[in-house]
């Protein structure tokens, strides 16, 4: 684990989370923080979020991931969206805390791995401040049925998005995630990983999960820095 990472423990509600907290090794006057949440089958320290962070924290970025309640629970059923909803604001604003603390005056991005993605969009358009929203893989609806959207809490909001999406990810058929980013608006932009799945493996040409995660830091860091 490296050593710019800082452990942490943030209320919500009743309960705590853990967080690790990471700033890059040469840091700018316009840091950006991205908050990262996990999906739904894997937590903060999978090797793809680790893989992730890391880049982005060599791309000048300070990151913070965290951990629902479930997980450090060691519950394997995702919790329910209020209190997956109540975990995004306390995690925000732990986050701009710890922001205005080291004086970074960059944006303020909410970030996620699917089940940890749709979260945070449904914490924004419930009035959750964020300069900016990254989905790393959408779950526009559960593989096999696309009948059963996920998309009618993102119709009239503003804030900036980027959807990065394997373009061979059974939980996001092709044209109904074009429609859907069409129908946003022209704050969403869709960035298609070709060839890859819902974990952005892409077939026959395996790589370590840390690595697959940090080939996605660049262009969310592209899209981070287009908010300033």
């Amino acid at each position: 684990m490296p050593d710019t990472d800082q452990q942490l423990s943030i209320p919500v509600g009743d309960t705590v989370v853990s967080a690790a907290y990471a700033r890059p090794g040469d840091p700018g006057a316009l840091v950006p923080t991205v908050v990262v949440a996990h999906g739904a089958g894997a937590g903060m320290e999978h090797p793809f979020l680790r893989g992730f962070t890391d880049a982005l924290n060599a791309l000048g970025a300070a990151t913070l991931r965290f951990n629902f309640p479930y997980r450090d629970a060691g519950r394997k059923f995702p919790d329910r969206p209020p209190l997956a909803i109540a975990t995004w604001r306390a995690v925000m604003e732990a986050a701009a805390g710890y922001a205005a603390d080291h004086g970074d005056t960059g944006p303020l991005v909410a970030c996620g791995k699917s089940f940890g993605g749709r979260m945070a969009s449904m914490a924004v358009a419930e009035g959750m401040p964020a300069a900016g929203l990254v989905y790393l893989g959408y779950p526009l609806h559960p593989p096999g049925k696309p009948e059963k959207l996920r998309d009618e809490h993102l119709y009239g909001m503003t804030t900036p998005m980027l959807f990065l999406q394997g373009s061979r990810d059974t939980f996001a058929t092709a044209h109904l995630l074009e429609d859907v980013v069409a129908k946003i608006g022209p704050t969403a932009v869709l960035q298609w990983v070709d060839g890859g799945d819902h974990s952005f493996a892409v077939a026959g040409a395996k790589r370590p999960a840390d690595e697959v995660g940090a080939s996605l830091a660049s262009p969310v860091a592209e899209f981070v820095r287009s908010l300033r």
